[in-house]
């Protein structure tokens, strides 16, 4: 699914996060990784709507494009979580075209902007687990105002957007094995939020951004110890959730925050059990943060008797073995940007 589609096979994958700026290219059909790179990203700029900060990330996207040694100006670029309605939705069984119709005219009623002022994709996923004369939709949709200002600033330093697609399904696609039948979870923390998503016979069924991401876990480390902001990122980095070190004091300082966001996983996966009844979630697929924060894959899968994995983004990329090391130490920030790059255009 995207929100444009192109027929172009040599292209690369942008994600554009709220601290960093990731690409990656890899060659089709063969799968083989041929360039990746990574630049920080001030979360200022990251954010801003003003010209000056869209002027600095433009420059920012074409130096990083340039030390990539990436020859092509063909790209896909993924959309944040926060800015895309995403929604498994039930729709009378139709034709292709007649389908495209009805989605279109209920779309006003299941979209959060005006259909007027958005950009719409969806995606036929299957027979309906409620109902038998209705089909499953993935539906999604973007402001234009958003995707038109990304637009312009691609275009102005000389790419050519080929695709944008949410940042959810690209997850799935590095994270998950492309011939899994099995109900998983990818659970992606970033600063901010966290994106959920549950996915059956490699389709997602449920999608959800979480407004609790690691900076709120920092955010409670420096109110519930009273300490800056600096200390708080190196206890919180070196302890995690293991309540053995220092006392405890980091667990119990972080761990409110970690529940509120336990209370959504647990929200989700009884949303999924009650319509996907004949399905049961597997494991739970860890990224970004919530791979990286100390014992939290352990904390999950305790919540919820589950295994819990920590993802790797290259899984399904062949690359020298030589790079293996170099490669998974990067792994749990790249997701996006390799799914991006595997997508099929």
């Amino acid at each position: 699914m995207s929100i444009l589609n192109g027929k172009i096979g040599d292209f690369f994958g942008l994600d554009i996060g709220t601290s960093g700026i990731r690409l990656v290219k890899i060659a089709h059909p063969s799968n083989a990784l041929q360039a990746y790179a990574y630049m920080p990203l001030d979360i200022k700029i990251a954010i801003s709507d003003s010209k000056s900060d869209q002027q600095k990330l433009a420059q920012s996207v074409k130096t990083l494009v340039a030390k990539s040694g990436i020859r092509t100006k063909n790209v896909a670029v993924g959309l944040p979580s926060q800015r895309v309605f995403t929604a498994v939705v039930d729709i009378e069984r139709l034709n292709n075209d007649e389908l495209s119709k009805t989605i279109r005219l209920q779309a006003d009623s299941l979209i959060p902007t005006p259909i007027a002022e958005s950009k719409i994709d969806w995606e036929l996923i299957g027979d309906s687990p409620q109902d038998k004369t209705k089909v499953e939709v993935l539906l999604s949709s973007v402001p234009n105002n958003y995707v038109e200002n990304r637009l312009d600033i691609l275009e102005n330093v000389g790419l050519n957007v080929i695709a944008f697609e949410p940042d959810s399904l690209a997850l799935v696609r590095a994270l998950i094995a492309p011939d899994s039948s099995q109900a998983q979870m990818v659970l992606d923390m970033g600063n901010f939020s966290t994106d959920l998503v549950i996915i059956l016979n490699g389709s997602p069924r449920l999608i959800r951004s979480i407004p609790t991401g690691y900076d709120q876990i920092i955010k409670a480390a420096i109110q519930n110890l009273n300490i800056d902001d600096a200390q708080a990122r190196q206890f919180v980095t070196k302890f995690g959730l293991n309540p053995q070190k220092l006392e405890g004091q980091i667990f119990h300082a972080i761990s409110g925050v970690v529940d509120l966001l336990m209370n959504e996983v647990d929200k989700s996966i009884k949303f999924f059990s009650s319509r996907y009844q004949v399905a049961k979630i597997e494991r739970i697929i860890v990224a970004g943060n919530a791979s990286s924060l100390p014992d939290f894959p352990v904390y999950l899968a305790n919540k919820f008797n589950l295994n819990v994995e920590v993802g790797n983004a290259w899984r399904n990329v062949n690359y020298n073995q030589d790079r293996q090391n170099e490669l998974l130490t990067l792994s749990s920030q790249f997701a996006v940007a390799v799914g991006l790059a595997e997508r099929h255009v």
